[in-house]
């Protein structure tokens, strides 16, 4: 089905096409501009918005092949404040009007976070508190205006709950988080989407790469402790960090000496158990590694299978015992819910293994459909679990963590989620990840080095944060990382 949209402004299409997605799922959608003549059973959807008095009113319409099928009017207090504040207020209105449209046309629709798109649900019950409001008001309030299902407010409750004592709001203005990128893997799993090399076709690619990526290390480092510059947190993620052979995970090792944080928090994703050996473990704690990532994602070998994924689930048992008895007591295990062909029982039987191996943190992802991915260029839509499934796959590990002393901690959405779901990770007390509250908060400046790694930089004044993206391309990166190196020369000053 053809789906059109006319935002208004203009500047706000984007926005209210992840809205539409909500309810339509991956359909594309397209500009309606004057003189463009949509087909004759194209679903159309226009906005209107205008001020009166101290009100926006946006009303947000539907038709098909020339009939109406609805409309719904949004009114909401006009707010100008500054120039990025109006943006925001309004999009905000818009967005409720264009969704509360859309959900009358799909009544069958999940939408648990209701109008809120955001990759960080969090951060709106945060802005309410700051706000004025207390906590009872604030969850009332993502309900009636956002239209978020009460169950999804109390989660956000207890992430927020969770993140006291983590997170620090009015903090040291030269305190950041680094951030390591290391884009190899040994396959490439079939849900991927990011930026990462497949070893088998890229691995001549691994040496050169890390001699550049310690460049960029090394000259990050003295423009950060000339301008007296303190780390909260080191994460070295991938892609799999551990793919590299073990000369070359030694020397990033090595060159992350440069960053160790004074919270004493360094964690090396060694996400599949056929990277991890005795060796690579051992760099890793003569370094001053505090916590790894071992992520099975499922439990299920047929799954695995299915996936793209090169080990089985007694290797990741295998893998785990190691580092136990190795000193490692800190230790995050992934899983997904919604994994192509697996049903309740096989979702229930992978969340009772790694429960029973009792890792500190256990993060829960939704299955998301990237348009990058092997997965949504030969979609099977007959082997994807339905949204209901999901809904209980996720409530599922939610409740039986709970019963285990875990607690949510953080909490972040991306695009086409099954069951417009989302992600979170769990922790036992005192061991919630500094590194993913602050990236997910944005309540510190991240260092970012690495092929695809993404700067963020705040400024408390201006209520900004400006990006500084390297590029995603390893070769290019190899090529032009004294030009990555420049992007980011000024912001230690």
């Amino acid at each position: 089905m053809a789906i059109y949209l006319q935002a208004e402004p203009a500047a706000f299409f984007h926005d209210m096409g992840e809205i539409l997605r909500l309810f339509y799922g991956l359909e594309s959608i397209e500009e309606l501009r004057y003189g463009v003549h949509p087909p004759d059973d194209a679903l159309c959807f226009s906005q209107s918005v205008q001020q009166e008095g101290g009100l926006w009113r946006v009303t947000s319409r539907a038709s098909q092949g020339g009939i109406a099928l609805g409309s719904y009017t949004h009114e909401a207090p006009v707010r100008i404040h500054t120039a990025l504040e109006h943006k925001k207020y309004l999009k905000r209105a818009c967005k409720i009007s264009l969704f509360r449209l859309a959900r009358t046309l799909c009544a069958d629709a999940r939408t648990p976070w209701g109008s809120l798109t955001g990759i960080r649900p969090t951060k709106m019950l945060y802005d309410l508190l700051d706000e004025g409001m207390d906590m009872a008001g604030a969850l009332d309030a993502l309900g009636s205006i956002f239209d978020v299902t009460p169950e999804k407010a109390q989660l956000l409750r207890e992430i927020v709950q969770m993140q006291q004592g983590v997170i620090s709001r009015a903090h040291d203005k030269r305190e950041l988080d680094v951030y390591i990128g290391i884009p190899f893997c040994t396959t490439r799993c079939v849900y991927c989407s990011f930026a990462s090399c497949d070893i088998g076709r890229d691995g001549a690619l691994m040496a050169p790469y890390v001699q550049a990526l310690q460049k960029e290390m090394r000259a990050m480092a003295r423009r950060m402790q000339d301008g007296g510059w303190r780390v909260r947190s080191l994460y070295i993620g991938g892609g799999t960090p551990t793919a590299l052979p073990e000369p070359l995970l030694g020397q990033v090792l090595e060159a992350a000496q440069f960053f160790l944080p004074d919270t004493g928090e360094f964690t090396l994703e060694a996400g599949r158990p056929d990277t991890i050996s005795r060796e690579k473990l051992d760099l890793a704690l003569q370094a001053g590694v505090k916590r790894v990532s071992i992520n099975p994602q499922s439990m299920q070998d047929a799954t695995l299978a299915r996936i793209g994924r090169a080990h089985s689930a007694r290797d990741i048992v295998t893998a785990y015992d190691l580092a136990r008895t190795m000193g490692f007591d800190w230790i995050n295990m992934d899983l997904i819910a919604g994994l192509p062909g697996e049903d309740a029982t096989d979702f229930a039987d992978t969340l009772a293994r790694i429960r029973a191996l009792a890792p500190e943190n256990v993060t829960v992802h939704t299955l998301a459909i990237k348009r990058s991915s092997r997965l949504h260029e030969h979609l099977d839509a007959d082997a994807l679990a339905p949204p209901a499934l999901v809904e209980w796959m996720v409530a599922h590990a939610h409740d039986a963590l709970a019963a285990d002393g875990y607690a949510p901690y953080y909490l972040y959405r991306q695009k086409y989620m099954a069951g417009n779901l989302e992600n979170v990770g769990y922790a036992r007390t005192g061991r919630a990840c500094i590194y993913n509250v602050d990236i997910m908060e944005e309540t510190h400046a991240n260092l970012a080095m690495g092929a695809g790694a993404i700067t963020k930089w705040l400024f408390d004044a201006e209520k900004r944060i400006d990006r500084f993206p390297n590029v995603k391309n390893v070769a290019q990166y190899i090529e032009r990382v004294e030009e990555m190196i420049g992007r980011k020369a000024g912001l230690f000053d």
